[in-house]
């Protein structure tokens, strides 16, 4: 394979990313941990790599011999994936200081995370998508128990670990099987033999190990179970960056390899695809209702609103992509928000993340219970915030594909969802503070960040265009 100077200059992002990675690593290597050094390298690097892939949101060009595409499709991942890196990093400093473990080498974790994030959503072939996933999920295994003095926190490491392991030997052997009935992993080249193999066993068979290997990654059902425990004992906002870049990055590589190859949803793979939304949506917004930590109703919800973005999925069609594109950009400001003020408010030990800990809230933090309230709200579906679009996209999607029954069921779990949503805001402005309440400190970093991901909650709800042109002159 032949590399050309051009494949460096359009995939700058990544190497922006990388060369970030690396000066991190050395500087945590020879001069001891110098964890906030650390942080604001990683934050100029993210935000330089964000800068350089919203800059060519123009037209994909294949590189690398057509084992990576950049602009378009790729860029407007990266540049999501770089903005949630920088996020989580800005809710990690302050939270790792209280938590007595504040390391550099989160930071590096999180960088070569990302990079694993940006490399799936660029690859165009199968075996770019399994190396970006291996990536991404080790760094993640480790961040899920960088705690490694708490039992908690070990045991989500391990169960993410053993169970993801277990995940990615379902999609190794669906990739195999794919090859093996197409002759190739190139997604291109898959789509170009889709006639002829629609029918095979050993492709249909290679096709649904896949898919369960993605729905891992995004914590569908009925690959799930291990979300809320991982959720729980991972640091806060890790939690928050496995719920939003980890999920977008694995529906950039469902919408790459089923929508781009299977097209429109009468096929059997989309209907299973339906029927695991429905599952989704019903299974999460129903366990969360009985939930009373926030990290784990939180879980829940997350694989609820992954049943959500199934269902634009389902459809199969370019009103599909694009619901989902403009979910997943408002789904990332929301639930990185909301897992930002519980890391803010969550003391040594695990403690404030029960419901009734937010009781008095508005009281104590008019600002930051406004934010969650917006937050919140915005999860639930409620006009005219950005949540609200991002669901009507995507069932409107569906009942254009004569998917009605899944349009009802989404908007059913929806009305599900509020009453634990609202049951927070009536804790936050309706109940008293209890006594034992400690005072609350939390940096302005901080609440900056969580002022600025509500703020544009509500912005892309009253100008949801701003998101959907850039989506439509992405995919199109």
């Amino acid at each position: 394979m032949d590399v050309y100077i051009s494949d460096i200059l359009l995939n700058a992002p990544f190497e922006i990313v990388v060369l970030t990675a690396l000066i991190v690593l050395v500087l945590e290597s020879t001069r001891g941990t110098r964890p906030n050094i650390s942080s604001w390298t990683s934050i100029g690097g993210l935000s330089l790599a964000a800068v350089a892939a919203l800059t060519n949101l123009g037209a994909s060009v294949e590189t690398f011999g057509g084992m990576l595409q950049s602009g378009g499709f790729a860029n407007y991942y990266g540049a999501l994936f770089c903005i949630s890196a920088v996020m989580t990093i800005l809710f990690s400093r302050n939270y790792f200081e209280r938590q007595n473990y504040h390391r550099g080498e989160a930071y590096i974790l999180l960088l070569f995370a990302t990079l694993g994030m940006m490399v799936i959503a660029a690859s165009n072939d199968l075996i770019m998508i399994f190396l970006g996933i291996e990536l991404m999920s080790i760094c993640l295994y480790v961040l899920a128990g960088l705690f490694r003095h708490r039992d908690r926190s070990n045991e989500a490491s391990l169960k993410y670990f053993l169970l993801g392991a277990f995940a990615t030997g379902f999609l190794l052997y669906g990739i195999a099987l794919i090859y093996g009935s197409t002759g190739t992993t190139n997604i291109a080249s898959i789509r170009t033999a889709f006639p002829h193999v629609s029918h095979d066993l050993l492709f249909l068979t290679g096709s649904g190990l896949l898919l369960a290997g993605f729905a891992f990654k995004i914590a569908a059902v009925p690959f799930h179970m291990w979300a809320p425990d991982v959720y729980e004992g991972s640091p806060t906002p890790i939690s928050g960056f496995m719920s939003t870049g980890a999920k977008a990055a694995a529906f950039a590589a469902l919408i790459a390899v089923f929508s781009r190859v299977f097209g429109p949803s009468e096929n059997a793979v989309h209907q299973i695809i339906a029927l695991i939304a429905a599952a989704s949506m019903i299974a999460g917004n129903v366990v969360a209702l009985a939930q009373s930590n926030l990290k784990r109703l939180l879980a829940y919800s997350s694989i609820a609103h992954a049943g959500y973005m199934l269902v634009g999925l389902a459809a199969g069609t370019a009103d599909g992509q694009i619901g989902v594109m403009y979910y997943l950009a408002v789904y990332a400001l929301m639930n990185l928000g909301a897992f930002g003020i519980i890391g803010a408010l969550e003391t040594e030990n695990d403690q404030n993340l029960q419901m009734d800990d937010y009781a008095g809230l508005s009281e104590r933090e008019p600002v930051l219970a406004a934010c969650m309230a917006v937050f919140l709200f915005g999860l639930a579906g409620f006009p005219p915030l950005a949540g609200f679009f991002g669901k009507y996209y995507v069932f409107l999607a569906a009942v254009k594909a004569r998917l009605l029954w899944l349009a009802v069921i989404g908007v059913l779990a929806s009305l599900m969802s509020a009453y634990y949503y609202l049951r927070i805001i009536v804790f936050m402005y309706f109940e008293k503070t209890k006594a034992e309440s400690v005072p609350i400190s939390v940096p302005m970093s901080v609440r900056w960040t969580v002022i600025f991901c509500a703020v544009l909650v509500l912005l892309f709800g009253l100008f949801p265009s701003v998101i959907v042109q850039t989506v439509l002159r992405v995919l199109f």
